[in-house]
């Protein structure tokens, strides 16, 4: 019998290869030496299963890399992590998803972005089986040509099944605004953040925002704040979990890995609001490092660096 599965992941995985600091490019041939480059498999989806199997969880990720040395590199690392990627496809016809980042001393990340495989994956059957063995879905492939018009009736199907389903996206293009009609009616939690709110929403008020997601079929929203923390809104109350008072690093990661900790912290035993904050703390130690993971290490030392950490003022 399969494994079961605390967390699958559907939607965008790539390479992120992270430099830091870079205050500028070397004039024409010269070079600068830098305190760090890393690699690190990313992604709304890959990223976040990548954080969530550190803290704990059984995940397993559905996504699609290019037969190149990027996509072994991705896999590879996935694979020593624990991640379950037997639907992690390779897609000889597209290069793997790839982000060089070139972090800034002030935190700043400006990027470059190759567009792959990831984009392009489609939901098999595989997919739909996995869901008999499986506890929570993130969807992050919203918009996305492989899952087009299938990622209602798959969260449907979670859905029916008792599965908790979330979701998140990489950009707030036209085609996310289109897909997203379908697609939250089926989603408990939708997770976008501030500035991804309101481009969609039209709206820089979170709980304004959030309630226009749910008027669109949402049961809840969990919109990440930045610098602020992140708030909670659900029908019946809302939470903000305020930022912890750090020196951040690179902060690249931080939606990813603030998904991946609301929903270990949830499937873990936390009430909404200590899985609320334990996803403000994951953010945090991803933030304190440079790559996907940062400084985390795992559930527990995250469990400490929450209790133990001061946090900045509330919101007003």
């Amino acid at each position: 019998m399969a494994a079961p599965i605390d967390l699958l992941c559907v939607g965008l995985t790539t390479l992120d290869i992270t430099v830091r600091p870079v205050a500028s490019l070397p004039e024409g041939e010269t070079g600068q030496i830098v305190e760090k480059i890393a690699l690190s498999p990313a992604g709304t989806a890959g990223g976040t299963a990548f954080v969530a199997q550190t803290l704990g969880l059984r995940t397993a990720l559905s996504s699609a890399v290019g037969d190149d040395p990027q996509g072994q590199v991705v896999r590879s690392m996935l694979d020593g992590a624990g991640v379950d990627t037997s639907m992690l496809a390779i897609d000889p016809t597209w290069p793997t998803s790839t982000t060089v980042l070139p972090i800034r001393p002030n935190g700043d990340r400006p990027n470059w972005h190759m567009m792959g495989a990831s984009i392009f994956a489609p939901v098999t059957e595989a997919e739909f089986a996995a869901l008999d063995r499986t506890r929570n879905v993130h969807w992050a492939a919203v918009g996305f040509p492989g899952t087009m018009g299938k990622g209602a009736d798959f969260l449907r199907e979670a859905q029916a099944r008792g599965v908790f389903t979330s979701c998140d996206l990489i950009a707030p293009t036209e085609a996310a605004q289109s897909d997203l009609d379908t697609l939250l009616p089926h989603v408990d939690l939708f997770m976008p953040s501030l500035a991804e709110m309101r481009e969609l929403a039209g709206t820089d008020d979170p709980v304004e925002g959030a309630h226009r997601f749910m008027a669109r079929g949402a049961k809840g929203c969990l919109v990440k704040l930045g610098g602020e923390g992140a708030l909670l809104v659900l029908s019946d109350e809302q939470i903000h979990a305020p930022a912890h008072r750090i020196d951040p690093v690179d902060t690249t990661s931080c939606g990813d890995s603030l998904c991946a900790g609301y929903i270990a912290g949830r499937t873990r035993g936390l009430d909404q609001a200590g899985a609320l904050r334990f996803a403000v703390a994951t953010a945090a130690r991803v933030a304190m490092g440079v790559g996907t993971l940062g400084m985390l290490e795992d559930y527990d030392s995250t469990m400490a660096f929450m209790l133990d950490t001061p946090v900045k003022d509330e919101r007003r």
